[in-house]
């Protein structure tokens, strides 16, 4: 696929998504304050530039919700860590954490989950992205978050192949919280 095919692709791929979790009515409780940050990388992406993101608040303003590529998103960065564990993992979306969205995703949709506990990153790394490359280390989980004691600043971030498979686990995690 030609680079500009590839990236209307992605772009493509990532509305559809985007559009779906605005047509269906998604639980408060996983939308954290600052919106659902929502991403799809091109194949071989290593920076921001290739990393489609868009961020879907609580109202679903559709006008603030625009896919572009470059955007300094959560999810970007924590697509491009993940990515360079698993090539084939190029979607992700960050969620506010809960108790029951994290049974969910791990005892009804039976989904890899692993946590980590806030550390002191290394220099130039943030907490997220050190957290997510410690859980790679084996095998890339579909949820990841951190435990952390305020709750209401927790977040957890699911990953897929591509957006279809994160909203489409969003939606059924949406329905049973």
């Amino acid at each position: 696929m030609d680079p500009a095919r590839e990236r209307a692709f992605v772009i493509s791929s990532l509305d559809a998504a985007r559009e779906l979790l605005l047509k269906t009515p998604v639980s408060a409780r996983l939308i954290p304050p600052e919106g659902v940050s929502f991403g799809f990388a091109l194949k071989g992406a290593r920076d921001s530039s290739g990393v489609a993101a868009v961020r879907i608040g609580i109202r679903n303003d559709r006008a603030a919700c625009t896919c572009t590529f470059g955007t300094d998103e959560p999810v970007v960065r924590a697509i491009l860590t993940v990515m360079k564990f698993n090539p084939v993992i190029r979607s992700a979306a960050v969620l506010q954490f809960s108790d029951r969205a994290l049974s969910v995703f791990e005892h009804d949709l039976f989904l890899e989950c692993a946590s980590f506990t806030a550390a002191p990153a290394g220099r130039g790394t943030g907490t997220m992205d050190w957290g997510i490359a410690f859980c790679c280390k084996c095998d890339v989980p579909d949820v990841i978050y951190e435990k952390n004691p305020d709750k209401t600043q927790s977040r957890l971030v699911i990953s897929g192949e591509d957006p279809a498979d994160v909203v489409n686990n969003i939606i059924i995690c949406s329905g049973r919280i």
